[in-house]
């Protein structure tokens, strides 16, 4: 059992690696769509590749969403409006001026006769007012041409008639006048002023029954414009995918989801889906292991890295699942842009383009999707640097947006055939997209505090010579600050000769020796006095406290809370070199003259980036050339040739992934600016 757990504990981090594989690869597959991908992959206006295509079973031929929207459109011009036709507000009518009418008083001008008189031509108007009806104004403002049919439901029965036979508000007045001609005046102003009080409409508008019956036409509109059969030839070989057969394999496409896609190969479908994910993220896995060792070592940018490609399918697929129209509002940019802030260029693209390879199984138009991305992914890498410069960062999205919108542009006329078709809706959201980006800012500096990783916007911050820790080397070692500031020159101008991360390595010089302000006086720089305390002391002490100045810049590095990528400098600076001379005054004073020179010999690791490579180079450069008495040209050459060859004697740059070309640069520049430094010039002959 104990041997069981001592074997977990050795590979912790092999088992932690494929416990994080594990999970992030069921939860991108949890977020696919559980159905299979069409076997074919077709555009409109493209030419079909494969062979011909007969149909694999009988399917219907499915309208296209805009087909469906023009006929509901035509359904809803064309529907009628419904009305009620009420026959008690006639009768109610009748009979209230009929009580009205005879409850008037005999006068003069008003006889018994006068009264049956006014009683039967009052009927008469009444009949003729709800003969077709008489229609309430809110039926009127339903419709905008009177000359419209609409249909008058009279109990049981329906009839249809124009609109205009239908009495309105306005018209009751003129029947009234029309049939009173000729009738004595005092009757008239009965009439009148009777019938317009009692008048009321018996036709009203039934939105219910009106909307009921749109809705039923609506729903009865088909989705199919016929079928075809099993064997029947759907389009050949060489053919151009548009009309009817691009309509016709949209629709062999949609069939084959219920005639393939079922429950019972949904397992299958997961299977497929889990190894392609799976072998996504393995080829990451194992280019870190054979180009990033020192990452694919530290579970947490592992980590890192894994947690971010997981986050870009995640919203990716939230925002298809939502509404796939907003497909490009997505800024994958930012998944290289962090990662080349953090890493470098090479991972940060090697990462962006399996994340859009996975993401190209579930988006629409997948190959335009990837040759955009991956597109944008190039430029993104290619034009991002310095991030600390705001304005780099400004030029570098406006770049990848217009890259975007001129391959959409390039997409768009290839399969529509000419620029009138283009969805102008997507160049707004390139533009989105491009606004989305500038949050790689925000997530750099949460990542920094989360994961405890270094930007160049950090790298900025610590490169301050004013910052605490630079000051107090200063004030306790002010000798070492010099070194360290001519150092920090040096490998900053060398990086900039080869490629290389500059703020890095420059940030990286200003720290590498703080461990000398443990013990200020033993290191030459700071002996102003002209006293070497290492008179006083052996030969091995004195090599122990210049080894251990390694130790204490990790030590003080790691009290400040300085990020990894400052410590590997300072424990790499010096690689695993030997203390030459306090090693040879040890073999002097040696009886045998043997000596361990292992008590001599810095602890390493040796450098293991070009940053960490040129540091060493530039540091002993730097610290030699003060020994030159008279330097001249030819001598800092020598020497610099000489310290540069023992180191790569020494087999401290196998690691580095340096070449030989990049070591003759770096020689040159280092070189050049130590002549500068003490004011030399070639001497020419005479």
């Amino acid at each position: 059992m104990n041997q069981f757990i001592n074997k977990l504990y050795k590979n912790n981090a092999i088992i932690y690696k494929v416990f994080l594989f594990l999970i992030t690869a069921f939860a991108i597959v949890y977020l696919f769509p559980k159905g299979g991908k069409f076997k074919y992959d077709f555009s409109l206006g493209k030419p079909w590749q494969y062979a011909n295509l007969y149909a694999p079973f009988d399917f219907a031929i499915q309208k296209t969403d805009k087909e469906i929207t023009e006929e509901k459109q035509q359904i809803q011009e064309a529907s009628r409006l419904y009305f009620e036709f009420n026959n008690e507000i006639k009768n109610k009518v009748e009979a209230t001026f009929k009580e009205k009418v005879n409850s008037l008083t005999l006068s003069d001008s008003l006889s018994k006769r006068d009264i049956s008189d006014v009683l039967s031509l009052g009927n008469k108007i009444i009949a003729k007012v709800y003969a077709n009806g008489f229609v309430d104004e809110t039926g009127r403002n339903k419709l905008e041409n009177k000359d419209d049919i609409i249909v008058l439901r009279r109990g049981n029965t329906i009839e249809e008639l124009v609109f205009s036979r239908l009495i309105q508000s306005k018209d009751v007045l003129n029947i009234i006048n029309q049939n009173i001609v000729g009738v004595k005046e005092y009757s008239k102003s009965i009439l009148i002023n009777t019938l317009s009080d009692l008048l009321t409409p018996n036709v009203f508008y039934d939105v219910k029954f009106t909307q009921k019956e749109l809705t039923e036409a609506l729903n009865g509109v088909l989705l199919t414009k016929g079928k075809v059969s099993k064997g029947e030839l759907i389009i050949l070989k060489g053919d151009i995918v548009e009309g009817k057969s691009f309509n016709v394999l949209q629709s062999y496409e949609n069939a084959s989801k219920s005639q393939i896609w079922t429950k019972s190969n949904r397992n299958w479908i997961v299977f497929g889906y889990t190894v392609l994910v799976s072998l996504a993220l393995l080829m990451l896995l194992l280019f870190m292991q054979r180009y990033r060792l020192e990452i694919f070592n530290d579970n947490n940018k592992v980590t890192f890295i894994f947690f971010n490609v997981f986050l870009m399918i995640l919203v990716q697929t939230m925002v298809v699942k939502f509404n796939s129209d907003y497909l490009y509002v997505v800024p994958l940019s930012i998944l290289p842009i962090v990662l080349k802030a953090f890493f470098d260029a090479r991972l940060g693209m090697f990462a962006h383009v399996l994340t859009v390879l996975l993401l190209g199984f579930i988006v629409p138009n997948s190959f335009e999707f990837i040759y955009l991305h991956i597109i944008a992914g190039i430029v993104t890498i290619l034009t991002v640097s310095e991030l600390y410069k705001r304005a780099n960062l400004f030029i570098s999205i406006g770049q990848i947006t217009l890259i975007y919108m001129i391959t959409y542009f390039a997409f768009s006329i290839i399969k529509e055939g000419n620029a009138d078709k283009i969805n102008w809706m997507y160049f707004g959201l390139f533009a989105v997209n491009g606004l989305l980006s500038f949050l790689a800012v925000f997530f750099i500096y949460f990542y920094e505090k989360v994961f405890g990783l270094v930007s160049d916007v950090t790298l900025l911050e610590l490169s301050n010579t004013n910052s605490k820790l630079l000051r107090e080397l200063n004030e306790k070692a002010p000798g070492t600050f010099q070194h360290s500031m001519q150092v920090a020159n040096l490998a900053e101008a060398a990086a900039n000769e080869i490629g290389a991360n500059s703020m890095l390595v420059r940030t990286g010089a200003l720290y590498h020796d703080i461990g000398k302000m443990a013990n200020p006086m033993y290191f030459t720089e700071n002996q102003s006095t002209g006293v070497n305390p290492h008179n006083d002391l052996s030969a091995r002490d004195s090599a122990r406290i210049i080894l251990d100045h390694v130790i204490k810049g990790v030590e003080i590095a790691k009290k400040n809370k300085l990020p990894d990528r400052i410590i590997d400098f300072i424990r790499t600076h010096h690689g695993t070199n030997v203390t030459y001379y306090f090693y040879k005054k040890e073999q002097e004073n040696s009886p045998d003259g043997e000596v361990d020179i292992k008590k001599f010999q810095y602890q390493g690791p040796i450098p293991f980036s070009k940053e960490t490579a040129i540091l060493m180079m530039c540091d002993a450069a730097e610290a030699a050339s003060k020994s030159l008495k008279n330097p001249t040209a030819q001598s800092i050459d020598e020497l610099i040739n000489k310290i540069i060859e023992k180191q790569k004697m020494d087999n401290q740059f196998i690691n580095s992934d340096i070449t030989f070309r990049e070591i003759e640069k770096i020689k040159k520049i280092i070189k050049n600016k130590l002549m500068n430094i003490y004011h030399l010039r070639v001497e020419y002959p005479d």
